[in-house]
């Protein structure tokens, strides 16, 4: 066993590592627990954090998997605090017909499903209409303002 390891030192010198020749893994592009994400509505922390350059991380997604994906609930940590959000779009790739986005996006939320801000910069998908519609929950959470304030549909 001795012999195998010196023969293999003098092949490949010990001092260059073995990773800087390839990747050890393919990145990821889901929306999961310290996945950094971009605010895109006028609440008033959503823009202190993107303009300091520190952008809100994922702390819990509300779904079994674990993985977001357009239309889920996450809970985010940003400025210090925790907040919910909403997805509104991901880099992720997509079932047809839901377009695919160059970020992932948020929308930062209340407890009761109101949006923190008044308008939503980015376009949002129209798919989400139907998947927030049936997420919405009388007289507790309702997500239909979220559509409201929004500008553009894709």
């Amino acid at each position: 066993m001795a012999l195998q390891v010196q023969n293999f030192a003098r092949i490949i010198p010990l001092s260059v590592p073995f990773c800087r020749s390839f990747h050890q893994c393919q990145p990821l592009n889901q929306i999961q627990l310290l996945t950094r994400l971009r605010v895109v509505d006028n609440s008033p922390i959503g823009k202190e954090a993107m303009l300091e350059g520190r952008p809100p991380k994922c702390i819990h997604v509300y779904n079994k998997t674990g993985v977001g994906t357009i239309g889920d609930k996450v809970l985010v940590a940003i400025k210090g605090q925790k907040k919910k959000a909403v997805i509104i779009g991901c880099k992720q790739k997509q079932k047809p017909l839901i377009p695919k986005f160059d970020s992932n996006n948020i929308v930062l939320i209340e407890d009761n499903g109101s949006p923190i801000g008044t308008r939503i910069h980015v376009p949002m998908p129209s798919i989400l209409r139907k998947i927030l519609k049936d997420r919405s929950v009388a007289k507790k959470i309702d997500f239909t303002k979220l559509l409201s304030i929004a500008t553009k549909f894709v």
